[in-house]
């Protein structure tokens, strides 16, 4: 059984000289990706809600809000930027069998941390290859869905490794922070389940603020319980069965995908696979008669009705876990962005009527080749005169069978801020981001407040 401890010795030995180069660079891509969906949703409301909740209980602080003009503490700028990222619904994700987590959501607790603590660029990689490695061991070995738990139960305990290492507590102080996180936070799979609200979006966030106050509390000399994850009614007995750990030099990271549409994970493959259809075939909206797509059971069960309706469709969250609503929205505006989630094109009658056209189904040979590492997808979408095209999708472009390379993440990263950042602001971001071994975490954190 895994301990607490076995957590804490490996976030404290893990250095970022004992990293693989291509580690290395692997993490400096998240980072950039992270922040540039971040700075994207800013005006994202429930992102937007945070913003005004922190304005309203901090004046300022040290560390720096992203795209705001005012900081806050630690704690609350890491509730701020990770509702950012997962606000923005095309943040990263880490694909295991039975579970999806979004390892950025540790993002912003770890960056707060180093901005505090006045960390090097290494220190703070170092970190982030704790927290990236910590949340694909969960994902992998102690999936918590079909237990009844969100992901971001396993995003509070990963944070805190990560804010621990970055804030520089000694052994028994990491275990403590960790100890904290996994016992005190531990989030409801019903934030997902049935009508999706709202909450979706900042559960997360909830979980970043939650393990850098752990991780301070713990500092400060704050006792973690005994026996947290192995003990008499511990996290393994409760929350996610007896599992192993066994992390590498943060070598997960490799297998982290990049979402290259606004939509939940599962339905990347199916939305790109639309467009290119829509496009290459010059589809007509007006002429569809019905989509089906056949995809793997967890999408089905996830975002395609198995959980709940996904065809009743009248807000953003609902729309983004919704494979019927992406795939028509996708198919008409041959696109999937943040336009596609503005409230009037979410009502407007093309969308909800050629929603409703779609049919998903589970293909028990599309799941085996999920689990073997794949995101299949097959559509065929049927004409008014009987004509049918079909499309099919092994996998989409940032899975890791096709990385999306630093090209495709610059490219990405130009495209989702244009509306937010000048030429000389995203010029700045990318290049510090790219040597970030040789600076500050001042010197990234400088750049991302507006101004």
């Amino acid at each position: 059984m895994a301990t607490t401890l076995e957590f804490a010795e490996f976030a404290r030995r893990t250095r970022y000289e004992d990293l693989p180069s291509d580690v290395g660079e692997a993490l400096k891509q998240r980072l950039l990706d992270s922040i540039g969906v971040g700075i994207a949703a800013a005006d994202v409301r429930p992102s937007t809600i945070v913003d005004r909740t922190v304005a309203d209980l901090e004046a300022d602080g040290l560390c720096t809000l992203w795209g705001r003009d005012r900081g806050a503490s630690p704690v609350q700028a890491a509730m701020h930027n990770t509702a950012l990222v997962a606000a923005s619904s095309c943040s990263d994700s880490y694909l295991a069998p039975a579970e999806t987590s979004h390892p950025s959501d540790t993002l912003g607790a770890v960056v707060a941390a180093g901005e505090y603590a006045d960390a090097a660029g290494e220190e703070l990689l170092a970190a982030l290859a704790v927290a990236y490695e910590i949340q694909g061991e969960l994902a992998w070995n102690a999936p918590v869905r079909d237990r009844g738990f969100d992901h971001v139960t396993h995003t509070v305990i990963s944070a805190a490794a990560g804010a621990s290492k970055l804030l520089e507590l000694e052994l028994e102080e990491t275990r403590n922070a960790i100890a904290i996180a996994a016992t005190g936070h531990n989030a409801l799979r019903a934030t997902r389940t049935g009508r999706i609200g709202e909450w979706s979006d900042v559960a997360s966030a909830d979980a970043a603020r939650n393990a850098v106050y752990a991780a301070m509390l713990a500092e400060r000399g704050m006792d973690g319980p005994s026996g947290a994850f192995d003990g008499r009614k511990g996290w393994e007995a409760v929350v996610s069965g007896a599992f192993e750990f066994d992390p590498t030099p943060g070598e997960r990271v490799r297998d982290v995908t990049t979402r290259r549409y606004v939509a939940e994970t599962y339905a990347q493959s199916a939305v790109e696979g639309i467009v290119e259809l829509a496009e290459s075939r010059d589809l007509d909206p007006g002429d569809v008669a019905g989509i089906k797509l056949e995809t793997f059971a967890e999408a089905k069960r996830l975002v395609g009705g198995g959980e709940g309706n996904r065809y009743e469709i009248d807000g953003r969250a609902q729309a983004t876990h919704s494979l019927p609503y992406v795939l028509a929205a996708a198919l008409l505006d041959r696109d999937l962005s943040f336009a596609q989630y503005d409230p009037g094109r979410i009502g407007a009658d093309d969308v909800q009527d050629l929603l409703r056209l779609v049919d998903v189904t589970a293909n028990p040979d599309l799941t085996e080749r999920f689990e073997n590492g794949e995101l299949p997808a097959v559509i065929d979408v049927t004409m008014d005169d009987g004509t049918t095209y079909r499309v099919e999708k092994d996998a989409f472009f940032g899975h890791p069978t096709t990385p999306i390379g630093w090209a495709g993440l610059e490219a990405k990263f130009a495209s989702v801020t244009e509306d937010r950042l000048d030429d000389r602001r995203r010029t700045e971001i990318v290049e510090t981001v790219r040597s970030l071994e040789d600076r500050d975490v001042t010197d990234l954190t400088a750049l991302l407040a507006r101004g």
